[in-house]
């Protein structure tokens, strides 16, 4: 029988056979899913509010994405396709900032792959960093970051925990000056270097400064955040969350009501707006993997946000559990 049918193939037709209608329907349909999920991303997802980089005036979108342990993952991984319709709700949300490092494993790799797989580039501020001792060793770092990134520019290059950064400022300084980064900047993760984070930024050599705060970990507040005002560098804010340390506090509690009055629906918007009203907050960098914890941060970024009295009670509030 088999014989049979290729010795009698079906006769010509002007239409597709059944087999081509079927694989341009389904084509179809993926294309129009694809859309649709789009087109109901950007409605879910209000307009993010931007802040200016003091340097530049170039402004930002409020929240940005944290790659550490997010995409520190195989190419195969089973969780790329989300991690990749994250990347692609993310841009089509109105963000930008990805920030990454050598120190956060695979991170890099990950963030290039599926950029370049996306076709982003040109809509992402793609940020990381340089985490090595000497001038050599430093080099070679930020040009692998440049490959593994897939990129010819880097929009923020930060030295990583303040590791080296006399060393590794004067060859980023050279790379500004030559085109291939944008930006430079200085990180770190805890309080304990806020007074060495505090005396670089005083130079005002830095575009950026980046550091964790948080309604767990609100040391910065005591000085940092304001000394990053006072000498022009925009702040960028790590772990948001305190490392996930703030949502076992309130699971199982109803937002305050109180909490409408800054349009805020959910305890991770309650954190992020919490440091999103402070003035001297460029951006924000949750990490997520996950579609709809990207969504509800996403609108953390946008609407009314807290000002000083509502900043106080939400401190208080949240001391008070």
């Amino acid at each position: 029988m088999r014989d049979a049918m290729i010795d009698h193939p079906s006769p010509p037709c002007s239409l597709p056979c059944p087999d081509v209608q079927r694989r341009r329907l389904l084509q179809y349909l993926c294309t129009a899913s694809l859309a649709g999920a789009t087109a109901v991303m950007a409605a879910e997802t209000p307009t993010l509010l931007r802040r200016a980089v003091p340097r530049s005036g170039e402004l930002l979108p409020v929240i940005g994405l944290g790659t550490y342990l997010v995409l520190d993952v195989a190419a195969d991984a089973p969780e790329i396709g989300e991690l990749r319709d994250v990347l692609r709700g993310f841009a089509d949300g109105g963000a930008s900032v990805v920030d990454s490092s050598p120190m956060y494993g695979m991170a890099e790799a990950r963030t290039g792959d599926l950029t370049a797989a996306l076709k982003l580039r040109e809509r992402l501020f793609l940020a990381t960093k340089v985490w090595t001792s000497g001038r050599e060793a430093g080099i070679a770092q930020m040009n692998n970051s440049l490959r593994l990134m897939r990129t010819t520019k880097i929009d923020l290059m930060q030295v990583h925990n303040l590791l080296d950064t006399a060393t590794h400022m004067k060859t980023m300084r050279e790379w500004q000056q030559a085109g291939t980064l944008r930006y430079l900047g200085i990180t770190h993760y805890h309080a304990g270097a806020y007074a060495a984070l505090e005396k670089l930024l005083k130079t005002r050599e830095y575009d950026f400064v980046q550091f964790n705060y948080s309604l767990a970990e609100r040391e910065a507040e005591t000085r940092l955040l304001d000394v990053a005002a006072e000498s022009g560098t925009a702040v960028i804010i790590n772990r948001p969350f305190a490392q996930g340390e703030l949502f076992p506090r309130v699971r199982g509690k109803p937002l305050p009501a109180w909490a409408a009055e800054f349009d805020c629906e959910s305890w991770a918007q309650f954190f992020l707006k919490y440091i999103l009203g402070h003035p001297a907050v460029t951006c924000v960098i949750p990490g997520t993997g996950k579609l709809a914890h990207l969504r509800d941060n996403l609108k953390a970024g946008s609407g009314r946000l807290p000002d000083a009295t509502m900043r106080r009670r939400m401190a208080s509030y949240l001391d008070g559990l």
